[in-house]
């Protein structure tokens, strides 16, 4: 069944729209937050493009199997952000915060195949540092092109059917009222919570999907990078430090996507005073952080990033003369 025959579906139930409570009442409060959040946006779209243009303008970076796979992880974040961001700036500005029943699908269901084949990716990148360190004279031979497309197209698939299914199960819900969703956007917890009927068994369904995923994918992340530095004990100083300072960033990216994903789905669902801050933490902060994290403390990319800025200045003066 696809998306837009599961969307059609949804003229069964009473409910047509959503009215999103978002993240104050205060008028001068969500002014703030529009600016801050703009802000946020801004550095969300032109991080992760910057690190796309980087990896594909650097014939080294793009032959690297990591920089290929964090050009993908930079898309994904591009897109993430974009799931939620522009309309939580566009509510800021009104009254009344009307989400259809429709569009609430299409956000569960893009924040979740994005949100889950980011998981995967990182277990992918897990598993791409793991060679690079314990089999460095193969690595390349393993890690062939082939191989990572392949791998990059897995995650993707894997998103997917993660994503259908919590459409599928959510869709098949009946809504007759209250239509209220206390959040800026539409996720599965708030969503399932306005059913009108018992939705033990759905909870129940929805846990093990999103967030049995989310804690098997940190805890085989955790089992690798242990591995990893493990072994980092046995390395030369110099590549050891190299290598301590690639594990780092990528722990840190994992820690802020799963350390949330883990908190709001890993659990029934019942309401947080916190979790509006995962909420955004997992769909704005974590996308602005990546390109930061992963550009501040990388040498190549700077190196990379360096080279690009000369190469579009020549370019520019070379114009101008």
């Amino acid at each position: 069944m696809s998306l837009l025959d599961l969307m059609k579906k949804s003229n069964d139930s009473k409910v047509t729209e959503f009215v999103l409570l978002g993240l104050s009442s205060s008028w001068e409060l969500q002014l703030f937050l529009f600016l801050t959040f703009s802000l946020f946006y801004m550095t969300v779209v032109l991080g992760n493009l910057l690190i796309m243009v980087t990896v594909r303008a650097d014939a080294h970076l793009l032959q690297s199997p990591m920089y290929y796979f964090l050009g993908h992880l930079s898309f994904i974040d591009l897109c993430l952000g974009c799931v939620t961001v522009p309309k939580m700036l566009r509510d800021f500005l009104q009254r009344g915060k009307i989400i259809s029943f429709s569009g609430c699908l299409a956000q569960i269901y893009f924040l979740h195949f994005l949100g889950a084949s980011e998981m995967f990716l990182l277990t992918v990148m897990a598993y791409d540092r793991y060679v690079a360190i314990c089999n460095p004279l193969h690595y390349l031979t393993v890690m062939n092109r082939q191989l990572c497309f392949q791998l990059v197209f897995a995650c993707w698939c894997g998103g997917f059917i993660h994503s259908i299914t919590q459409v599928m199960l959510v869709i098949q819900l009946p809504f007759c009222g209250p239509n209220e969703l206390d959040n800026f956007y539409c996720d599965v917890p708030q969503v399932i919570k306005l059913a009108c009927m018992d939705t033990y068994v759905v909870e129940v369904l929805m846990v093990s999907n999103s967030g049995l995923l989310s804690l098997i994918c940190f805890l085989v992340l955790l089992f690798s990078y242990g591995i990893i530095l493990t072994t980092l004990r046995t390395r030369f100083r110099q590549c050891r430090s190299k290598a301590l300072s690639t594990c780092a960033s990528h722990l840190t990216v994992v820690s802020l996507i799963f350390v949330p994903c883990v908190f709001i789905y890993l659990r029934p669902f019942c309401s947080f005073s916190v979790d509006k801050v995962f909420s955004v933490f997992y769909t704005v902060i974590t996308p602005m952080l990546n390109p930061l994290i992963y550009t501040l403390r990388n040498a190549d990319m700077k190196t990379a990033m360096k080279k690009l800025r000369k190469k579009y200045a020549a370019s520019f003066f070379h114009s101008k003369g």
